[in-house]
């Protein structure tokens, strides 16, 4: 009898694969032509491109135009965040803040202290309270105070460990007022939340195709038509001139497959991985009664895929590497600090301290989890538990 394969729960790190974007993808594989050249195989790589291009932007609420295609979500929030101040400052000299929230991921929160050591940007980090969520006040109350020096303001759509969903529409009301302009990093959102770009009044918003069952590779960034942004990459200018690159037509339509797939079982899916949610959260307790589950418990403030979990007297990468050496793998956190010893700035930004940061995992679902999964999960947890709790112990830990 062979062994079972590995158990993955780490769906917020990057989901694989649905059928539907690898068919696409393996098809597209087998032709040739850059999508810059005028000759027939150009044309049809184009034809691909903009068909694809047209999917998305249908599909997330937005114009055709307004989709530039970048290599994930990383280059497209850098593109965004430095891309947005510089033209902003160039404007207008007095507009140095840049304004975000204390749970960012590190795919913007870098760009951001980037822009804080080499260009000179006034930095204001806002701050969240007890389940990841913004604290509007503190947002309110910081653009008040100079609303005509904020050059940009960054607010993630959806927490990337917690799963918490920020209030956008309130950001987006807030800056509105004195035509501040509102990015969203929406990579974690996009396939679990409906998105509508339009709706959602964001001048630019980030996604990224292997967070929802496309190849990794390829992202966009959403921006409106007659944005003003200044290029990271200067070359061919073929994402209407900001954002130079030879377009890739397979990951660009395996990407629109993705989007197209996880927008038309986006219900479903929810609807499916909440209970299968509930189901763990539910097993974890009865093995673990003091486990602490962190952030919303309302299920309209966080994503359905996201558990949050905090061990006492565990540490969370003694649990992670232990559960792995049984070939069920998840996360202490964002995947871009994964093998880094320190503990997560999402959970200090909480409230919470340093040994409870230190023993917590994220466990998150998608399209391939199943209850066995879970259940494979729960068998190993006993033994899990106490491995790490005693190996703390030996170490000194409370």
């Amino acid at each position: 009898m062979s062994e079972p394969g590995p158990v993955y729960l780490d769906h917020a790190a990057t989901t694989p694969m649905v059928p539907e974007a690898i068919a696409v993808l393996t098809e597209q594989l087998a032709r040739t032509g850059n999508p810059s050249s005028l000759h027939a195989s150009g044309r049809a790589a184009r034809r691909v491109v903009e068909e694809s291009r047209e999917l998305i932007a249908e599909r997330l609420g937005a114009r055709p135009s307004e989709i530039v295609f970048a290599s994930g979500g990383t280059e497209a929030n850098n593109l965004a965040i430095k891309g947005l101040y510089w033209a902003r400052r160039a404007q207008d000299p007095g507009r140095r803040r840049v304004m975000f929230s204390a749970v960012e991921h590190h795919a913007l929160l870098d760009p951001v202290l980037w822009l804080a050591k080499h260009e000179d940007a006034d930095v204001v980090m806002t701050g969240v309270d007890r389940q990841g969520m913004l604290r509007l006040s503190e947002l309110a109350a910081a653009i008040d105070a100079d609303p005509s020096s904020v050059a940009v303001i960054t607010t993630m759509w959806a927490n990337n460990e917690m799963g918490s969903v920020q209030p956008i529409a309130d950001v987006v009301a807030l800056a509105r007022e004195h035509g501040i302009c509102v990015h969203s990093d929406a990579v974690q959102a996009a396939g679990h939340l409906q998105l509508d770009f339009a709706a959602s009044g964001l001048d630019a918003m980030t996604v990224t195709a292997h967070k929802l069952g496309g190849p990794i590779g390829i992202g966009a960034l959403v921006a409106r038509r007659e944005l003003d942004i200044t290029p990271l990459l200067h070359g061919g200018g073929q994402e209407r001139d900001v954002r130079s690159g030879t377009l890739g037509a397979p990951l660009v339509a395996s990407f629109a497959a993705a989007v197209d797939v996880a927008c038309r079982d986006r219900a479903a899916t929810a609807a499916r991985l909440e209970s299968l949610r509930t189901y763990l959260i539910d097993g974890v307790r009865s093995i673990v009664p003091d486990v602490v589950v962190n952030g919303p418990q309302d299920p309209a403030e966080r994503l359905p895929h996201i558990a949050h979990l905090t061990f006492p007297g565990c540490d969370g990468d003694a649990m992670l590497m232990l559960l792995d050496a049984r070939g069920i793998e998840v996360s202490t956190g964002s995947a871009c600090t994964a093998g880094v010893p320190q503990p997560s700035h999402v959970l200090l930004a909480m409230g919470y301290d340093e040994d409870a940061a230190r023993g917590s995992l994220r466990i998150s679902l998608g399209h391939s989890s199943s209850v066995d999964d879970v259940d494979r999960l729960l068998a190993a947890l006993p033994e899990v538990r106490d491995r790490s709790r005693a190996a703390k112990r030996c170490r000194g830990g409370s």
